[in-house]
């Protein structure tokens, strides 16, 4: 995922709430557990020496429990909260290095977010709530009017331009903010669990307008979420957090099938197996007098998938990588992994 140079990379960040938070950290006092040091020096680490690239198109989400500093470390990527310490650039751009001017215009044009909350003015109708990100840039009213109809279609919300916020749903409301952060063509989207507040159905129908936005936008974006299910369905990569320091960074497919420690299996437990890995982490050689003529499937095929293909032929099926056969997957070994056996 990273083969071209990263849209984002944060390195060795910090976030103390605090007085004299910059003294804590390499001290001695930042070893100490939260509590501890809390009890010692009333400070809080929220964010603990984190460090992680984020590649261009990537949907990198961060997740983890309540005060684990997932929000805190995304507000600090944006610098809606100064970090303590650390680098953060944007493109090559030490965005802690900018002064305000440039952090304005970089909010403006470059890089948009989307909150639980929907923060959308009440006053303002569908289409100017959607164009007062342009507004802000002095956009004129028929271009910035154009360009929300743009988007009111692509998030589809065809037929409610003229709507007020109190009048759409709590799904129809985060559709106006995906509209609105989408207005200025941002390089990056900012997700801070922005479906958190709906319930399960519309937030289900919400996921997947965000994958089907990325596949057609291409938008890098960094999602943060509490909900490992939510965050499987939509990451490329997954970085876990607890008490403020990341414990692992992976693929879905890596945290499941090779968890860091017993947190992150604690994580992981209830996920279905068969819907996150994929043929390459069943391959096999093939047993004597086994049928190796089964029909071929990619070894990135999801095992769900694939189980399918293996009922329909009765057969295993030929699992290749770049034209490489692998081994060779049976209805037998995808039980065994349902049945948490394998």
């Amino acid at each position: 995922m990273m083969a071209s140079a990263p849209m984002i990379s944060v390195q060795n960040l910090w976030k103390v709430f605090g007085a004299n938070a910059d003294k804590v950290v390499g001290s001695p006092l930042a070893d100490l557990t939260r509590s501890e040091l809390r009890a010692k020096t009333g400070n809080t680490i929220a964010v603990r020496d984190v460090s992680f690239d984020v590649a261009p198109g990537e949907v990198f989400v961060v997740m983890g429990l309540s005060g684990s500093g997932k929000s805190t470390l995304v507000r600090c990527m944006t610098r809606l909260i100064e970090p303590t310490q650390g680098t953060l650039t944007f493109e090559g751009e030490d965005i802690l290095k900018v002064d305000n001017a440039r952090l304005r215009e970089l909010r403006k044009t470059r890089f948009s977010m989307v909150f639980q909350h929907f923060g959308l003015l009440p006053h303002r109708n569908v289409i100017d709530n959607i164009a007062y990100s342009l507004e802000i840039n002095g956009v004129n009213k028929a271009t910035r009017h154009a360009r929300a109809n743009e988007v009111i279609e692509l998030v589809g919300l065809q037929g409610y331009s003229h709507a007020y916020p109190e009048q759409l749903s709590g799904g129809m409301q985060q559709r106006v903010g995906l509209a609105r952060a989408l207005a200025v063509d941002p390089q990056v989207l900012f997700l801070d669990e922005p479906f958190s507040a709906l319930d399960p159905l519309i937030r289900r129908d919400m996921q997947q307008e965000v994958i089907r936005l990325h596949r057609e936008l291409g938008k890098t974006m960094v999602f943060i979420t509490h909900d490992l299910s939510e965050a499987v369905k939509v990451g490329d990569r997954i970085a876990i957090m607890r008490d403020g320091a990341l414990v692992q960074v992976g693929t879905p497919e890596d945290l499941v099938a090779n968890p860091a420690d017993e947190y992150v299996a604690n994580f992981v437990r209830d996920i279905a197996k068969s819907h996150v890995l994929t043929l390459s982490h069943l391959a096999r050689v093939a047993e004597p007098g086994e049928a190796v003529d089964g029909p071929e499937l990619a070894s990135n095929t999801i095992i769900r998938e694939a189980a399918q293909v293996i009922l329909q032929t009765h057969k295993p099926v030929r699992v290749i990588d770049n034209g490489k056969f692998l081994g060779v997957v049976s209805s037998e070994d995808v039980l065994r992994l349902i049945s948490g056996v394998a």
